[in-house]
């Protein structure tokens, strides 16, 4: 779908634009694309160069032909981008020397290099508390050090830090990771309020659902369509139905090609067995004969080129029709010996107390599949560290029963950047071959070129699915999958290739996330949640 003729003013454009990582890699080959004022959500599979373009547009990566242009100041919210936790707030909010500036002033000093350094800007204290309220931050005074803050607090932080700046071109990539419930709410009230230019990497559909337009970026092209993601999805389902009936239509059509030309070649045969014959028992003159002969030759090679040639031009169409329908491949495993029987104990925590001060008495039994919720800085990701041996407990003891995988936010914890997929993979099953690891690699759709890709050089999603490779493919079979936020950096193909992949697991799940749709497809058997500092059991979200 062409972008629509009554597009804005664009504010970014990408001219004839190519970029490629150092190893050669290329991820866009003169990219053309335009945005202007508006909320504009950037979707595509995982490894397209959604967060690449981002990256580009703020400035933070060189492309290596054609160009990129902004108009006005950008700011920019990546995926990862952990926070000082010495910094103090308003350190951390961008604003501490105007706010030393301002409070020179109020105490009298004259000089000219405070005023300065104020600007216009006289009352941003006042804006840094009403964003910190905004985001729901407000517990956090601008003088105090951070400390340790929860994945998702550092992920407002920086948000409201951008938002103290005012960009005129805001470019956020996967905002809502690590959020809980209320926090998304707050996101999604911000992003529905800003008035500038607004670009938006997510796979939150109900944020994707307050975007003026998408762009699908696929193929290394962008797909305009107008309206939030639920439009995009009807348009989208109307185009892959059209699709695959061409598909069905071409194949028809080929098939009918083959056909002539089968039978084509049959009439061929035929005259020439005739014009044997004819010569054989000399019935005519042999002028006569050669005449016909070559005439009939002739004939039927132009037939016999035609025929080719209509059905070179059918299997033609047949491709392009091919194309057009999206690649949907599914995650499909087979793993037995993760299998759990119903009565084996997996888990067990005996008053426990974490360094963050959870208390917990837990037992897990079987393939049970558990949801772990609460707020952002609850301690979850505290608790699966003490659980996995990582953190030693404050108090009581953690117990695991089963060979067991631990599934980190930072997936750098279990990839090495600078080893190919099937290396890291064979780093947790240093006994199986190569080409064993291959076959069960290509089920997790890294086949072939893919599966010798270095780790550093894949999209978040394919990160993720190589880590999750690398854990479920492990040696001894883990029995016992523990996941912290696993549906974060992920497109929602990506997502559904999870909870497939997931079904396919047989042992014991216990997972983090604030993502209730992903937690909804799982089919748990039990919520639990962290509330004041106590493991408790929940309701389903």
């Amino acid at each position: 779908m062409s972008q629509p003729a009554t597009a804005p003013t664009a504010a970014v454009v990408c001219t004839r634009t190519d970029f490629a990582w150092p190893d050669g890699t290329p991820v866009l080959n003169g990219f053309q694309f335009s945005v202007g004022p508006g909320r504009t959500g950037l979707v595509g599979l995982n490894g397209s160069g959604k967060s690449t373009l981002l990256k580009l547009i703020a400035g933070e990566l060189t492309p290596t032909g054609g160009s990129v242009t902004t108009v006005g100041e950008v700011g920019h919210l990546p995926q990862h981008a952990a926070l000082d936790t010495h910094l103090r707030v308003d350190e951390a909010l961008g604003i501490a020397a105007t706010r030393a500036a301002l409070h020179a002033i109020e105490a009298g000093d004259p000089c000219e290099a405070h005023f300065t350094a104020v600007g216009d800007d006289w009352d941003v204290e006042e804006r840094a508390r009403a964003t910190l309220d905004q985001l729901g931050l407000s517990a956090l005074d601008l003088d105090r050090t951070l400390g340790e803050v929860s994945g998702g607090e550092s992920v407002l932080l920086r948000l409201a830090a951008l938002l103290l700046r005012r960009p005129d071109v805001l470019l956020l990539d996967e905002p809502t990771n690590n959020l809980d419930r209320p926090a998304r709410r707050r996101l999604h009230d911000a992003v529905a309020a800003w008035s500038g230019v607004l670009l938006v990497v997510s796979h939150d559909r109900q944020l994707l659902d307050r975007v003026d337009r998408i762009a699908d970026l696929r193929g290394g092209e962008v797909h305009w369509y107008g309206g939030n993601f639920t439009a995009y999805e009807q348009a989208l389902a109307v185009e892959q139905e059209t699709a695959e009936r061409t598909v069905r239509a071409a194949g028809a059509d080929v098939a009918r090609q083959q056909r002539e030309l089968a039978d084509a070649h049959v009439k061929l045969a035929r005259r020439v067995r005739y014009g044997n014959k004819m010569h054989a028992q000399k019935r005519e003159p042999k002028i006569i004969m050669n005449a016909r002969k070559r005439e009939a030759q002739v004939s039927a090679g132009k037939h016999r080129i035609l025929h080719t040639e209509r059905l070179q031009e059918a299997k033609s169409r047949l491709d392009e029709a091919t194309e057009a329908v999206r690649d949907d491949a599914e995650i499909r495993i087979d793993l037995p010996h993760t299998a759990v029987p119903p009565g084996r104990t997996v888990l067990t925590l005996t008053g426990l107390r974490t360094r963050h001060g959870t208390r917990a008495d837990l037992e897990v039994r079987g393939p049970e599949r558990i949801a772990l919720t609460g707020r952002n800085g609850s301690g979850k990701t505290t608790l699966l560290r003490t659980l996995t041996g990582e953190l030693p407990p404050a108090a009581g003891t953690a117990d695991l029963h089963v060979p067991h995988r631990f599934l980190p936010q930072r997936l750098d914890e279990v990839l090495d950047p600078d080893r190919t997929v099937v290396e890291n993979v064979a780093r947790y099953a240093p006994e199986a071959t190569g080409n064993r690891i291959r076959a069960r690699l290509a089920r997790f759709l890294f086949k072939g070129a893919r599966a010798d890709q270095r780790a550093g050089t894949l999209s978040g999603g394919e990160r993720f699915r190589a880590a999750l490779a690398a854990l479920m493919l492990a040696e001894p079979a883990p029995q016992l999958l523990l996941l912290d936020e696993p549906t974060n950096n992920l497109d929602l193909s990506s997502v559904r290739r999870l909870v497939t992949a997931l079904h396919s697991y047989e042992g014991a799940l216990l997972v983090v996330s604030h993502d209730p749709r992903f937690l909804r497809e799982l089919a748990l058997t039990r919520w639990l949640t962290l509330t004041s500092d106590t493991l408790t059991a929940a309701d389903p979200l």
